[in-house]
C-alpha cells in the first residue's frame, strides 16, 4: 500500500515538473521572433548586399544576401544594428508587445558621402621635362637602400622559398607522387637508406654546406 502511495506521489511530482518545464519553454518560445526583411537604399530603393544585421545585446545576427534579404531569430525588445560600408549606421528596436512569432520589415539606409580634397593633375608642357624630373628625383637614401636589399638575389631567393606553391607546381608535385606510388604498386616501396645514389647526393650536399645554410635560417644567424 505504501509503495502505491509513493508511486502516485512520484507520478504527481513528475507531472507537475513537466508542466512547469513546458510552461517555461512556452514562455521562452513566446519571446522569440522570426525576424526577416530587406535592406534597401533610401533614394533608389535598391537592395543593399552584405549588410551586417546584428543584435546589439548578444552580438549575433546575420548578413543580407545579394538582394538585401536577411532572416534570423531574435527576441522581442531586441535592438538590431544595421551597418554597411558606404552607408550610415542605423538601428531598429523590435517591439516587446508583438503578438505574432514572425516579423518582416523594409529597412532603408542612407548613403554616407565622404568629400575628399580636390586634386588637380596637369600634364607637363614638354616631354623632356618628364625625363629631367625622373632622373633628378630626390629619393631618400633609406628608400633606395631598402629597394636595393629587396632586389638582391639572396633576398629574392629567401622570399621565393617562403612562398606557397602555385597551381602548376602543386599539380606537378601531385603527379610525381602518383607516379612514385604507381612505380611500387603491388610491392614494397623502395627505401632510400639502401640506395647508393641517395647516399652520394647526401654526401655532396654535406660537402657543399647545404645543411649549415638551413641551420642558419632556422637560428636566424647571418
Amino acid at each position: 500500500m505504501k509503495t502505491k502511495i509513493l508511486l502516485l506521489i512520484a507520478l504527481g511530482l513528475s507531472s507537475l515538473t513537466n508542466e512547469a518545464s513546458q510552461s517555461d519553454s512556452t514562455a521562452k518560445d513566446s519571446k522569440l521572433v522570426q525576424f526577416s526583411g530587406v535592406v534597401m537604399t533610401s533614394d533608389s530603393l535598391m537592395g543593399i548586399p552584405y549588410v551586417s544585421v546584428v543584435i546589439r545585446r548578444t552580438k549575433t545576427g546575420s548578413y543580407s544576401d545579394y538582394n538585401g534579404y536577411f532572416n534570423f531569430v531574435a527576441h522581442k525588445g531586441d535592438t538590431i544594428d544595421f551597418s554597411c560600408i558606404g552607408f550610415k549606421d542605423s538601428y531598429y528596436i523590435l517591439s516587446d508587445t508583438l503578438k505574432k512569432q514572425k516579423y518582416s520589415m523594409i529597412k532603408l539606409m542612407t548613403a554616407d558621402t565622404v568629400y575628399l580634397d580636390v586634386s588637380i593633375i596637369t600634364p607637363l608642357p614638354k616631354r623632356d621635362l618628364f625625363d629631367y624630373y625622373f632622373v633628378n628625383a630626390n629619393i631618400p637614401d633609406d628608400d633606395m637602400e631598402r629597394a636595393r636589399k629587396n632586389l638582391e638575389r639572396e633576398k629574392l631567393k629567401e622570399e621565393s622559398e617562403t612562398l606557397s606553391a602555385d597551381g602548376k607546381e602543386a599539380g606537378k608535385f601531385h603527379l610525381q607522387q602518383q607516379a612514385r606510388a604507381y612505380y611500387s604498386a603491388g610491392q614494397i616501396a623502395p627505401n632510400n637508406l639502401l640506395n647508393p645514389l641517395a647516399w652520394a647526393q647526401f654526401f655532396e650536399a654535406w660537402k657543399r654546406g647545404d645543411f649549415k645554410k638551413q641551420d642558419k635560417k632556422i637560428t636566424g644567424e647571418e
